[in-house]
Formats: structure tokens, sequence, C-alpha cells
């Protein structure tokens, strides 16, 4: 499978409406989900036990997508396999009132991982430069001098562009998952949560009402996609719905960072070396 086909270089303005929400994969949820997912959750498990015990390399993924793309499902399906000690999850929901008092990516440092550790954003500081464009709820405090309405995006996709190499300059991976969704299938999903008592508690009437603004959000996300990807920091535009395919897409793109980070477990030596041989020793005289 041809991974780049889904990753946003950065080198050329992307349309998204090319990106494809869909690749006609429903009828192979089943094989999908019960033959080629658990033996991919398998190495990925894997290769994150060796990255949580080397602890040099720590990765950022960040979901972003609108309501029932399937954020939630790929934390559920793919990530809840991995070492909980090495497993960090965090929702970036509307600030608080102590957040909107600092720098918009103050509250992000919390949730970043540790070397060693797999750091999940379920929605992120990403949302910073969608929900205000589209409500207009900045701040006069939000606006460095010399920017206005038009100007502050522009800082902001830089400011996130830096923030993002630093943390990879110093060895904190990012890959960036965008749930690529149409509205006729998140009617549908918001639909089969509203009418199901076992779903509504899933249902927020904030999703309804959002879809007014659908247009304006594919618009913010273009911009997001065009101005934020890069070589250190891609993002990928899922096909979302493709529900099962989408996951499989997560894993397999998380696969080959991990396996091109070749992490291994820490070896023993030296005096270290001894004393295990002989303890060892010891525990088999008992």
């Amino acid at each position: 499978m041809d991974l780049n086909y889904y990753k946003v270089t950065g080198d050329e303005k992307i349309k998204l409406s090319d990106y494809p929400t869909t690749e006609n994969k429903t009828n192979d949820n089943e094989k999908i989900r019960d033959e080629i997912i658990p033996p991919l959750v398998k190495k990925l498990k894997d290769l994150h036990m060796k990255m949580n015990a080397e602890e040099k390399h720590g990765i950022l993924v960040v979901l972003q997508a609108l309501d029932a793309a399937g954020k939630d499902e790929s934390i559920s399906h793919i990530f809840v396999n991995l070492n909980p000690q090495g497993l960090k999850t965090t929702t970036l929901s509307k600030p608080t009132e102590e957040e909107m008092k600092h720098d918009y990516l103050w509250r992000l440092h919390n949730a970043l991982p540790a070397r060693g550790e797999v750091g999940i954003l379920n929605r992120s500081h990403y949302e910073e430069v969608i929900a205000p464009r589209i409500h207009d709820v900045l701040l006069e405090g939000d606006y460095p001098e010399g920017a206005d309405e038009t100007t502050i995006w522009s800082l902001r996709f830089e400011q996130i562009r830096n923030f993002e190499k630093y943390l990879y300059q110093n060895n904190f991976h990012i890959v960036k998952f965008f749930f690529h969704m149409s509205k006729d299938e998140q009617k549908r999903r918001l639909l089969e949560r509203m009418k199901n008592p076992d779903k509504q508690w899933e249902f927020s009437f904030s999703d309804v009402e959002e879809r007014e603004h659908w247009d304006e959000y594919q618009k913010v996300f273009e911009d997001m996609l065009n101005e934020t990807s890069t070589d250190y920091a891609p993002w990928f535009v899922l096909p979302a719905d493709d529900e099962w395919h989408s996951r499989r897409l997560v894993n397999e793109i998380m696969l080959d960072l991990l396996e091109r980070l070749d992490p291994k477990y820490p070896e023993t030596t030296g005096e270290d070396k001894e004393k295990l041989e002989e303890y060892i020793k010891r525990l088999e005289k008992e």
C-alpha cells in the first residue's frame, strides 16, 4: 500500500476536494477488522514496547476531524492495544477560563509525550486555527501587536510549524491524521447515534449545529493542511467514510514511522551484566 498517496507533502497547494472521502472499502469491513488489522496491531504493540523501553524517541499523534468522523474509534480499536505505561491520551476541548489567560499553545504542554511514549491528541492545538475562524471568538489579548483578523492566522500557522519543528529536533515525532468525511456520511452516523439509546450519550446538539458551517470548515481544513503539513510533521488525509479502512491506514502509517525509528530494547552491559548473571545464579540456587 502506497501511504504517500494519503500524505500532504507541503510541497504544493492541495485541494481538499481532490481527496476522496471513500475508496469503496466498506464491503471489506469484516475482512479488514478480523484478518488484516489484528496482525498489524501486534506489530505496532511490539515496536511500541521497544520504544517505551529505549526512551529515545517520543511520538505525538494528532487526530483532527469533524464530529463522528472516527477519531474516538481509532483510539479504541488501535491505540488502546498499546502498552498503557507508554501511552498518553488527551482531548483538547473548549479552553477553560484558566487556559484562556495564557498563550494558545500553553495548554498543550501537559499533553506532550515523554521519550518512550506515544501521546495522542483527540482534537489538538489545531482547534486554535479552526474554531476561532469559524465563530470569531478571539479576544483582544489574543492579537499580537500588528496582527488583525486576517493576518493572525498566517502568524499562528508559522508558530505551529516552528513549535512542531522544535519538537522534532528534540526527538519527538509528529504524525497528524485528518479524517476526511462526507456530509452525507456524517448525517448517517449522527442519526444513528441520535436514534439508538445506547449511543445517544455520544451525541451533542452542537454536532448538528456545526453542520451549518460545513463549507466554512472545509475551507479552514484545507488551509490548515496546506499551511502546516511539513516533511517533519506531515498530515495524512484519510477516507473516513470507510471506517475500518481508515483504522487500517492509521495502523500502517504508525508502523511505518516506528519501523523507521527502529527502536531496540536496551542491552545490559558492563557491571550491570555481571551483577545480572550473579543474581540469576543466586535465584537458581534457591
